[in-house]
């Protein structure tokens, strides 16, 4: 039988929002996982205490931003007509079916203006202090990678800019070992003093949109501006930290800056496991020299096709030479200022060599080997990676780095970001990966608490009926 509905629009009605949501949903999971007022906390000095008018209440603000990171809206604009049409929403902010919403630009105005970017670090370190205090964070092993963020700013719009090159952290460090290594082999050290030639600089391509990106072109992938997310995330795929640079800056650059700060939270990391982008002498050296262990994959060696593989190349250690395949040595020659100590073999030598073409192959009639002064870290590094432990945690980058990094584009809308500028895109990435974490937490939570309830209402159940399970 055909039924028809009425069309009952202008009707009015006395309702309990708090009905309306359901008991498993995510918003009221995320509002009994954490107590929010202590963002007030957090935000007070950031407020006049008896001058201006009323703010905006700083908890609905930074709900309403999760509320955008947590289903992926693309825009503060969208995210408050979302609001304004969802129950859910108006509960978890605290507002009335009838109550207007704060306009976007009140948001966006005090996230660019009022709260700086320690304000969002408080926010991501309390939400992380409270999954290690729920006993959910498992930082023993970590995982460290890198991904790239579509910066908005056109292509076809940028310059050529000469910057000055930054130096590397262990350069110093670097400079006394190879001068301690020439020394020993009886060379001069390089003069220490670089104060008097010109600053070394290169040039790059910058955006006249966004200067803080930088161009990013990998594989196949369309050229464009981009930044990167350095990221590090436990077992249990928490974030523990990120920290956001162009997109033509190198993973192992950064990764002094990304490792120091995690260790420095949490110091009880044992294995430090990341790809094979990280796998240079310098990074091997820290993280053993700091008592902990490099989880690193095999890194193919840049060699030129048809020639001898590289492990043909033998060093032997006692009378500090290399020997080629066809077992002629190559006798020490020198150590350069990159660090590497340069074999060179005897040019009569090689002449007669039945391989020379697959060896030699240049003019010179004489085959250069070079060998790092920390390659025996290095090698440790491979002893590490043929581990029953090095095998374990490098399986688990599938499950764990490269899980929030999937999660957060398909998911949480990262493949692009809307923002301009370092610190709003660093304060965007890290409050996304803040709601990823508090996701995970009250998820985690409610499933833990289900299942607590559970095991209760068996227990009581089968103390008032004992005979219906004999």
């Amino acid at each position: 039988m055909l039924k028809r509905e009425k069309l009952e629009r202008n009707v009015m009605e006395i309702v309990n929002t708090d009905l309306l949501v359901p008991n498993d949903h995510l918003l009221r999971q995320i509002d009994g996982s954490v107590d929010f007022t202590r963002i007030y906390d957090l935000v007070e000095e950031l407020y006049c205490p008896d001058n201006g008018r009323p703010s905006v209440d700083p908890v609905v603000l930074f709900k309403m931003v999760l509320i955008q990171h947590l289903y992926g809206i693309r825009s503060l604009r969208q995210t408050v007509k979302d609001i304004e049409m969802n129950i859910a929403y108006r509960w978890f902010l605290g507002y009335t079916l009838n109550e207007p919403i704060p306009h976007f630009a009140t948001i966006s105005y005090n996230f660019k203006q009022r709260y700086t970017p320690q304000t969002v670090e408080q926010i991501f370190t309390w939400i992380l202090y409270e999954a290690e205090r729920a006993g959910y964070l498992k930082p023993e092993v970590v995982f460290i990678d890198a991904t790239h963020i579509k910066a908005n700013a056109n292509l076809k719009k940028k310059v050529k800019k000469a910057i000055p090159t930054a130096a590397r952290v262990y350069e110093q460090q670097l400079r006394q070992e190879i001068n301690a290594d020439r020394k020993a082999h009886g060379k001069k050290p390089f003069d220490d003093d670089d104060s008097s030639g010109s600053p070394k600089e290169k040039i790059l391509t910058q955006s006249t949109t966004d200067p803080e990106s930088g161009v990013f072109h990998k594989g196949e992938h369309k050229q464009c501006f981009a930044y990167s997310a350095h990221t590090v995330c436990d077992r249990h795929n928490f974030v523990l930290e990120v920290e956001v640079t162009a997109g033509n800056v190198h993973d192992s650059v950064v990764f002094d800056t990304v490792y120091e700060k995690v260790t420095q939270r949490y110091p009880q990391i044992q294995v430090i496991t990341a790809d094979a982008g990280y796998k240079t002498p310098w990074i091997c050296k820290r993280i053993f020299d700091d008592g902990r262990v490099p989880s690193l994959p095999y890194k193919r060696p840049v060699t030129k096709k048809g020639n001898h593989e590289w492990y043909k190349y033998v060093y032997d250690e006692y009378y500090d030479q290399i020997l080629c395949p066809e077992y002629k040595p190559l006798s020490y020659c020198t150590t350069n200022r990159y660090g590497y100590r340069e074999y060179k073999s005897r040019s009569y030598r090689c002449e007669k060599c039945p391989t020379w073409e697959r060896c030699v192959g240049n003019r010179s009639g004489q085959k250069t080997v070079t060998r790092h002064v920390w390659q025996d870290y290095l090698e440790r590094a491979e002893d590490v990676r043929h581990s029953p432990l090095g095998k374990e945690t490098y399986a688990l980058r599938s499950q764990t780095i490269e899980r929030v990094f999937a999660d957060a584009k398909e998911k949480y809308a990262m493949r692009y970001t809307p923002y301009r500028g370092l610190d709003q895109v660093s304060n965007w990435v890290r409050l996304k990966f803040a709601a990823m974490n508090l996701k995970k937490l009250a998820m985690w939570k409610f499933k833990a608490s289900s299942s607590f309830l559970s095991s209760l209402h068996f227990f009581l159940f089968y103390i008032k009926n004992p005979v219906s399970f004999v």
